[in-house]
């Protein structure tokens, strides 16, 4: 019997995942984790009217969702100023991402990143045979110049950057963020992942302008809005640009119950506002338990903190493995140099307990490795 006849570029590619999840850690431990630190979910939740709006629209799964996302596009654009026509709404960034490499991406087209820069965005190039130019990151913040001299001497189609970044935590002022739209090369897309925009400093963000027809804006309900398991997000560009998006775009692809959890979060700025108040505190008191231990914590606009182990890779690995061994989910940077360092999301009070009783031990395990 034959098999399926898979395309060559689906044969090229190894079968992988850009992040393992810490399910699949679980599994292989044979034991859940105690404190999940690592995927930069907000553990403090999200707001009890998401919740109750979760909860009334659960008699209603048995519909699909409202293909054109009206209501919650309606709100996100009054929410930002702008029109409903500047918004798209997708399955998180990563499914946009998704569809914007799709739109833009075939067979040998020239993208850029940084090297060590989120890896969904690379895995979304690969799967559509674009051809993916990297630079290195400059004092751990990526680097809009280097983007930029690369985007031009590849004529590339795409560029992606996160303003803040992950997975350093690192940001740049709004007005080097706006030089870099300026500067882009005629016939680049400028993909701006502002997935950290609510826990950022004001002044990362430019403001925003819906008349490039270039640049597109990427925000998500999966970090400090905590929905992260219902994976939505959106964008905004120019009307243009984001009437492409319902050419490729799966129009069922967001549930009845995620966009009523999402527009009721959104409308609880209150709670938003709280959380990123206990997201800075966790931020503070993660950089404390690493100084306490000799190590370096990076500054962060981020619901995270990365960690400077104060030596290679490989030190960090051990680090992260005795960590994870005692039950204390972390991340790290994948790319040298930062793999110098670890990734410790924001917590709980008793998650971060748990953090500082851990990290001494793992880090004596490492040493004596």
């Amino acid at each position: 019997m034959t098999k399926p006849r898979y395309t060559d570029l689906v044969l090229s590619l190894p079968a992988t995942v850009p992040f393992v999840g810490p399910e699949t850690q679980e599994r292989a431990r044979g034991a859940a984790f105690a404190a999940r630190l690592g995927a930069n979910e907000s553990v403090f939740g999200p707001s009890p009217q998401a919740v109750a709006a979760i909860a009334k629209s659960a008699s209603e799964a048995w519909m699909y969702g409202d293909p054109e996302v009206w209501e919650l596009r309606e709100a996100i654009a009054t929410h930002h100023g702008v029109r409903a026509a500047n918004v798209v709404v997708g399955e998180g960034i990563d499914g946009l991402l998704g569809y914007l490499v799709r739109l833009l991406i075939g067979p040998g087209d020239a993208v850029v990143t940084s090297d060590g820069a989120y890896p969904t965005f690379n895995y979304h190039v690969a799967g559509f045979g674009g051809a993916l130019h990297k630079v290195p990151y400059r004092g751990d913040h990526e680097d809009p110049e280097a983007l930029l001299a690369k985007a031009r001497e590849v004529d590339a189609k795409l560029v992606y950057v996160a303003n803040p970044d992950n997975p350093m935590g690192s940001w740049h002022d709004a007005a080097t963020v706006q030089a870099m739209i300026d500067a882009l090369p005629e016939g680049c897309v400028l993909a701006l992942d502002e997935a950290y925009a609510d826990t950022a400093p004001a002044n990362a963000i430019p403001p925003l302008d819906m008349t490039h027809p270039r640049v597109i804006r990427l925000r998500t309900f999966s970090k400090a809005y905590g929905l992260a398991g219902l994976r939505v997000g959106y964008a905004l560009a120019e009307p243009d640009f984001i009437a492409a998006f319902n050419r490729i775009r799966h129009h069922f692809g967001l549930g009845r119950v995620a966009q009523a959890g999402a527009l009721a979060a959104l409308a609880d700025q209150d709670h938003l506002q709280a959380t990123v108040a206990r997201i800075a505190a966790a931020r503070d008191k993660i950089a404390a338990i690493a100084r306490d231990n000799g190590l370096t914590p990076l500054p962060s606009a981020t619901n995270f903190v990365t960690v400077d182990c104060g030596r290679d890779g490989a030190f960090a690995r051990a680090v992260l493995a005795g960590l994870v061994g005692q039950g204390v989910f972390v991340r790290m940077p994948f790319t040298a140099p930062q793999d110098r360092c670890i990734r410790i999301s924001a917590g709980t009070d008793a998650d971060l307990a748990l953090l500082a009783k851990a990290l001494p031990r793992a880090l004596a395990e490492a040493g004596s490795r």
